[in-house]
């Protein structure tokens, strides 16, 4: 993962290979462990070749995406952007990345000229402890798996991920409530762009939503007991966030079977929501 907002900012930063086609960095930075690319790369890269074509005037307001395939570090990832609708007010893309000539991800995003209407939103959930209080989210899992707090550490880079509470606990009551809230922003201040805000927010999504649907299990995520992958992502863009402001992510899992997890989540920048998020993705035990 990137350790600075240099790098996450550069790994944003496309080249472009064609028209309509452009070369994102596989995220291969010094010290990474991961064996693929992480798919909220792939999600934040994919939203900003999206962004290349679209008028100037628009900004995302939804997307969909399927994980085909993993992805493979070291090898740069080929974004191609199809100009599917440009309308009065509206833009539709579709974005299929590739690597070798084989499609890893696929993306449907809209786009909109922002306009006044109506407006209503829930309040964030409360109480929740305030992200200055809570520890490292890399502490939490370190002391709950068997990986070493450094390694997850990693794992965040230069994001500033909190804990600040899950219902874990209420498993050993018998109970199947799957929920977790956590603390996220850059470690550092951004560029005032709306568009590489919006990106940063839809790479920190994919970082702990699907883990929520194994909340009321007794399972070590991502262990060696577990394979687990994204394999679909959508997210919504309600209104505008800064990346580098704390944001609450409450996540809940209504959902999990057959060897899949199902969570959805809600960002909140102080009392506004300002995305919504929702995934399925596979949790499949692999030893007894």
């Amino acid at each position: 993962m990137p350790q600075t907002v240099a790098e996450l900012i550069g790994l944003l930063d496309l080249a472009q290979a064609a028209e309509n086609v452009f070369i994102g960095d596989d995220g291969d930075f010094e010290g990474r462990f991961q064996q693929r690319v992480f798919g909220g790369q792939v999600l934040a890269q994919a939203l900003m070749a999206a962004y290349r074509t679209v008028p100037a005037d628009r900004l995302a307001h939804s997307l969909g995406a399927h994980f085909l395939r993993a992805g493979q570090v070291g090898i740069p990832i080929s974004y191609a952007v199809e100009l599917t609708r440009d309308g009065g007010s509206f833009s539709t893309r579709r974005v299929v990345a590739s690597q070798n000539g084989r499609e890893i991800f696929s993306m449907i995003s809209s786009f909109h000229v922002p306009e006044v209407g109506l407006n209503h939103a829930d309040l964030p959930p409360g109480p929740v402890t305030p992200p200055e209080d809570c520890p490292p989210l890399a502490e939490v899992l370190g002391a709950r798996s068997q990986r070493e707090v450094e390694a997850w550490r990693r794992e965040w880079g230069v994001l500033d991920v909190r804990f600040a509470s899950d219902t874990s606990a209420l498993s050993a009551a018998g109970r199947s409530d799957a929920a977790m809230k956590v603390w996220v922003r850059v470690a550092s201040e951004l560029p005032a762009d709306e568009k590489l805000h919006q990106a940063i927010l839809a790479y920190a999504s994919d970082l702990t939503l699907l883990a929520v649907s194994t909340v009321p299990h007794p399972v070590d995520f991502g262990g060696p007991d577990m394979q687990v992958a994204s394999i679909d992502h959508s997210m919504w863009f309600h209104r505008p966030a800064r990346a580098d402001q704390w944001t609450l992510y409450d996540q809940v899992s209504p959902s999990a079977s057959a060897g899949l997890g199902f969570s959805f989540g809600r960002m909140f920048s102080g009392d506004t929501l300002v995305a919504s998020c929702a995934q399925e993705g596979l949790i499949r035990m692999i030893r007894a």
